[in-house]
């Protein structure tokens, strides 16, 4: 579907992507595929040209941070260390964008990667390792998501129940704070208490909580947003009480979520889609304030229900009411602050 793009010159700094070559990885999981993986079938392979397509395809985008996600791992190191790699690869990338050739647009100007926590004291030195390997790297995600259906997460997920109550995870999440690192905290709605624990555990460590949270509209929760939605907003209320969480506005788009439930198939507008998300967006605003709140392209997951430009579009009409000051954060400020690359604003 093509737009007209809203406010093609509002800046944006684009908090949550990945990149990634999964084709050597889809054989692997059998027919039918899980509809993640069906969402992320059509963009199996998605490096720099990729982004590079859609984040300049018609939106003011002048930056993104990179998201964890498994990639490029290196595997001549150690289990520990082998996430180091994907950072390593990501630096290659936002070295691309640096060297001016594409304009002031600066993707993967801040690198979130990942180490095991369940290491305890060790993941220190995973920690120390991903910094050595690029000044970019701020901060990490080691996603927690579980539920007790397995169909709804499908084979590529399936953190331990309760990962962020650990206690060896929780003596690794201490080494984040002795370094300024962020963490990225992935889970589903049901877990949301376990997020508003470790926040209170640690009230002076940041705490991003990616994909509003993410309200379930699969397998055995098919049919269930309403019926969970008071639930679902209880929760980020109190999440929200806690000062050093900000929350993602995205995500909605992924299969998980299924808002739309038909996916692409659908097709919808970015109009449609705003008002599809409208009730999550703006009870995570109320929450947390513009400046603890930032829109999200989670691509290219999100390609399951919205095109890139039509992504942002929605998002801009569902920031329609906000100030100018109230924009600037939603769609850069607080994004920028939070993983340290507020040089890209000037």
């Amino acid at each position: 579907m093509t737009e007209e793009i809203i406010e093609p010159d509002l800046p944006i700094v684009d908090p949550h992507h990945h990149l990634w070559d999964l084709r050597p990885l889809l054989p692997a999981f059998p027919e039918p595929r899980h509809a993640f993986l069906e969402a992320i079938a059509g963009a199996a392979h998605y490096t720099f040209d990729q982004l590079q397509a859609d984040t300049q395809s018609g939106h003011n985008v002048i930056a993104t941070v990179f998201m964890e996600c498994g990639a490029f791992y290196d595997a001549s190191r150690g289990d520990a260390l082998k996430p180091v790699g994907e950072v390593e690869f990501v630096n290659g990338v936002a070295a691309q964008g640096a060297s001016g050739l594409y304009g002031a647009y600066r993707p993967c100007a801040a690198i979130v990667g990942h180490a095991d926590l369940r290491l305890g004291a060790a993941a220190g030195e995973v920690l120390d390792a991903l910094q050595a390997a690029s000044h970019r790297f701020v901060g990490i995600r080691h996603q927690g998501a579980w539920d007790a259906d397995p169909e709804v997460l499908g084979p590529p997920f399936h953190a331990p129940e309760g990962l962020y109550r650990d206690a060896a995870f929780r003596e690794g999440f201490a080494e984040l704070g002795k370094r300024g690192l962020t963490f990225d905290a992935w889970v589903l709605e049901p877990q949301l208490g376990d997020v508003l624990d470790l926040a209170r555990a640690f009230p002076d460590q940041p705490i991003v909580l990616d994909h509003c949270g993410t309200p379930l509209n699969i397998a055995c929760y098919r049919g269930t947003l309403g019926e969970h939605f008071d639930r679902w907003r209880a929760s980020v209320r109190a999440i929200a009480e806690c000062p050093n969480v900000t929350v993602k506005l995205g995500g909605l788009a992924m299969a998980f979520c299924g808002m739309p439930e038909e996916g692409p198939d659908k097709g919808c507008g970015s109009e449609e889609l705003a008002g599809l998300w409208k009730p999550y967006i703006d009870t995570c605003i109320e929450a947390f304030g513009a400046d603890r709140a930032m829109f999200e392209s989670n691509y290219p997951v999100d390609r399951w229900g919205a095109s890139y430009p039509v992504l942002w579009n929605a998002f801009k009409r569902l920031a329609a009411g906000a100030s100018d000051d109230e924009k600037r954060s939603l769609f850069a400020g607080t994004a920028a602050r939070i993983y340290g690359i507020e040089h890209v604003l000037a």
